[in-house]
């Protein structure tokens, strides 16, 4: 959730309080499919993330890093175990609620007009096989929104 921090905090505050930003494969503007966002993903996917934390959260925070978040299901690619076990050590060592209600938080929080209203110049960097959140409704959709995003 931190682009979508970034996006909050630039939005609320003055432009004097930041200079500039990147937002890198970040989830604004919204990651949830709804009647205005028909790119999204549907809310069933992130039911489902909510769905595992609260049922094997320790499975949950190793099969994630270990297949799509860093591409490791991905033909020919080597999994690290070590980024896998270091990413399931950081979500073990936090709230459980905290992750569960997050979920809601990186899904739902629509950034759209925050977007719209950051006049400082944004560097929005997205891959294009990014399997956890869409580069098409999230990296392109935030630098047309941006009036200064490139």
């Amino acid at each position: 959730t931190g682009g979508g921090e970034v996006v909050r905090y630039m939005a609320r505050h003055p432009a004097d309080k930041v200079a500039k930003a990147v937002l890198i494969a970040a989830v604004p503007p919204l990651m949830v499919q709804t009647p205005d966002n028909p790119g999204g993903l549907p809310k069933s996917v992130f039911d489902g993330f909510q769905a595992q934390v609260a049922g094997n959260r320790a499975q949950f925070y190793r099969d994630v890093p270990a297949g799509p978040f860093y591409g490791y299901n991905r033909p020919g690619v080597d999994a690290s175990e070590g980024i896998i076990g270091n990413w399931w050590r950081q979500g073990m060592i936090g709230s459980a609620k905290a992750h569960y209600d997050g979920i809601v938080a990186f899904s739902q929080t629509d950034f759209t007009e925050d977007l719209k209203g950051i006049t400082q110049p944004v560097l929005v960097m997205h891959g294009d096989d990014d399997q956890i959140v869409p580069y098409e409704n999230s990296g392109l959709l935030s630098a047309k929104l941006l009036p200064n995003g490139t």
